[in-house]
């Protein structure tokens, strides 16, 4: 008896063609028209309406999302399918879920399944039993060729013979082996990659170097002819891929990456590429091959990157960052451990404030710990630049290097880049000789390209001409010597105009790993944790509530306080301009200010009436009440014939008046006012009368 009925043949055969990976799609041909090679099957069983779907080409069944199966199931819902054609059971599920769950919608609506062996109902039991088993050996089959093939390439990853894709700048000369590109050109970018990022320290820096000098680096390229180096400027992540790859020390890693499988809209979804630390790196093999740096100089640069990460890790130092701040990015709270972070108060603010305040974002709690950053960068600078002295020259000496090396490198790489251009032209032209000159469609391309080649030749000499031109940023003998000065004077090199702090930050990182502050009472207690595992304890004191470095000078505050009981605001200003006082940022004294600063320490403003209170006179006053000139009294005083006082230089002379009163003044001053004053000329002599 035919399981096939008219009722299944008024409804259309569906034929589902599905393959696993591209790979197959592209080579694996046979399969493909085997499976297209059903729907004539289905017509011979008496089907006049056949339905292909093939919008699982390229995809797996073992449980991801497939748009075809899922179209599949809406029209077995509806109930249009008559018949699902299949090579075989594995082509429509290699999971037990999509599997069952297709016999259970066919066992509603009465649809048969087909594939090469036979005519199946899921209605009936015997045919559900062996549907049941085929699916179950169809799932297991997958999972045991996945085992299989997975343990193999794991056991060949352990020798170091597992090549799936190979770095730019090495190249695979058989099947377990690889060794470095014998082009010169890709050698040396990539050289020029790893001294740049070791002299600037930063990945971005390198970038944006690499970019200013328009400086082109290898990339793997894929097109008909198959992989080949393209030269193309670089953006962020080729260089952080080439900083972050141990092939290029030398060694072999095999897991540096993993997968995590999720379930989405109930699917199975694998998400590939997250990576893996390096304690859980399947395999790693050093010195496996010969390498472009060595792998300390590799364990260097991962530090290095690490601590660059702003924000990305709780123990991460952070890059430098603008700021005049020194210690950002080095500073532990001794407290509770979080880092501190730094803060400037204005928009043109120079010195910043270093704070712990995690508890307080993050918890809701109090501020941590709080403190001005002047008094630490200099104790900091100082210990730094301590140490650094003895190196002073040789830091000199590697400057004078470094100052034509950027020269240098971009030549070489310029000249490089013009050698494999005349390579490419000559190339071209061998290919346009080669044509037959009649077959004009193809000479007349190859013609083009090699037109374009001579123009880009044309360009680079060109742009070679003009960096040859360019007179090279030597130093002068005088330039030489200051240099090697302050080489020796490191001190005075620190400070000097010319040191940002974006420098001084480079090389404090370079000698200090962090720095662990605690406060006690108004001292900074500081361990200062330096590479290389030594440690030293600092203290330097707090800023007291209000002193900072615009702070007026305290003689200048105690002197305003004096001059406050004497005259009023306006007139204090002028003493103290005259004086060659200033105030705290430098700038000259006016009535507001000094009104200001009054106010800021509690000094009373002048009364009028107050000083005669006191019974003290100004010099003129004097000058009145003695009935002599003012340069008199004042001759007077130099002469200590009247007492008197004068704060500052440029201040008013204070008399008491009781000392007016004394008989020695208004004798001193009765004779000075009938005495006509010496000329200074010894010569002089006197009339006698």
């Amino acid at each position: 008896m035919s399981k096939i009925t008219p009722e299944h043949l008024a409804r259309q055969a569906v034929v589902y063609i599905r393959q696993s990976t591209a790979d197959q799609v592209i080579n694996n041909r046979e399969s493909q028209r085997r499976q297209y090679g059903l729907a004539d099957r289905a017509r011979q069983l008496g089907w006049s309406e056949v339905v292909v779907i093939d919008d699982d080409l390229g995809r797996s069944g073992g449980g991801t999302a497939r748009p075809g199966f899922e179209k599949l199931l809406a029209a077995i819902c509806e109930g249009r399918v008559g018949a699902v054609v299949s090579i075989e059971a594995s082509r429509l599920a290699r999971n037990g879920r999509d599997w069952h769950t297709l016999l259970e919608f066919c066992g509603l609506v009465g649809t048969l399944i087909v594939d090469e062996d036979g005519v199946y109902d899921p209605r009936h039991p015997n045919d559900r039993l062996l549907l049941g088993m085929k699916g179950t050996m169809s799932e297991m089959e997958l999972s045991i060729f996945r085992q299989r093939s997975l343990e193999a390439l794991k056991q060949k990853a352990r020798r170091g013979e597992l090549f799936l894709n190979v770095a730019i700048g090495y190249l695979k000369v058989s099947h377990d082996r690889i060794e470095k590109d014998p082009d010169r050109r890709i050698q040396e970018a990539l050289a020029l990659v790893f001294t740049k990022f070791a002299e600037m320290q930063t990945l971005r820096q390198v970038h944006l170097w690499l970019r200013q000098e328009r400086i082109t680096l290898p990339a793997v390229g894929r097109g008909p002819e198959g992989r080949h180096v393209e030269w193309k400027l670089p953006v962020y992540n080729t260089i952080y891929h080439i900083l972050t790859n141990p092939a290029y020390a030398g060694a072999y890693a095999f897991g540096r990456s993993g997968s995590r499988v999720t379930i989405e809209a109930g699917r199975k979804r694998i998400v590939r590429g997250f990576r893996r630390e390096r304690n859980d790196w399947e395999v790693l093999i050093k010195d496996h091959h010969e390498g472009y740096i060595t792998w300390a100089e590799f364990e260097r640069n991962q530090r290095l990157i690490t601590d660059n990460a702003n924000g990305k890790s709780f123990m991460s130092r952070g890059s430098v960052r603008r700021g005049e701040g020194l210690l950002a990015g080095l500073l532990r709270c001794g407290h509770c451990g979080r880092k501190l972070h730094v803060a400037y108060s204005g928009t043109h603010s120079t010195v910043g404030r270093y704070h712990c305040r995690g508890s307080q974002i993050n918890h809701g709690g109090d501020p941590c710990i709080s403190f001005g950053g002047l008094r630490a960068d200099r104790a900091i600078s100082a210990e730094v630049i301590a140490r650094l002295q003895p190196l002073g020259v040789q830091a000199a000496l590697a400057a004078m290097e470094a100052r034509g090396r950027e020269h240098a490198d971009k030549l070489r790489q310029l000249e490089l880049t013009l050698e494999q251009a005349r390579y490419e032209a000559t190339r071209a032209r061998r290919r346009y000789e080669a044509v037959d000159p009649d077959n004009r469609l193809v000479a007349g391309e190859l013609e083009r390209r090699w037109n374009e080649r001579l123009v880009a030749v044309r360009e680079l000499e060109g742009e070679r001409e003009t960096l040859l031109a360019t007179p090279e940023m030597t130093l002068s003998d005088i330039d030489r010597d200051r240099l090697l000065a302050l080489g020796a004077d490191l001190e005075r090199a620190w400070e000097s105009p010319g040191a940002t702090a974006a420098t001084r930050k480079r090389i404090i990182r370079c000698l200090i790993h962090e720095i662990v502050v605690r406060i006690r009472d108004e001292v900074l207690d500081l361990i200062v944790h330096w590479h290389g595992g030594d440690h030293t304890a600092l203290q330097v004191r707090k800023n007291r509530t209000g002193e900072h470095r615009w702070s007026t000078a305290a003689d200048v505050v105690d002197l305003v306080r004096v001059l406050a009981r004497q005259m009023p605001d306006s007139t204090i200003a002028a003493v103290l301009n005259r004086a060659s006082k200033s105030t705290g940022r430098g700038n000259s004294w006016t009535r507001v200010r000094v009104r200001s600063l009054r106010n800021q320490h509690a000094i009373a403003a002048y009364r009028e009436g107050e000083r005669a209170e006191r019974g003290e006179v100004t010099l003129d006053e004097a000058a009145t009440a003695l009935k002599v000139s003012p340069s008199t009294v004042r001759r007077l005083i130099e002469e200590q014939s009247l007492p008197a006082q004068q704060l500052c230089k440029g201040a008013p002379w204070m008399i008491k008046a009781v000392d007016l009163e004394h008989p020695n003044v208004k004798r001193a001053a009765h004779a000075r006012r009938f005495r006509r004053p010496s000329s200074g000329d010894p010569g002089q002599k006197e009339l006698q009368l």
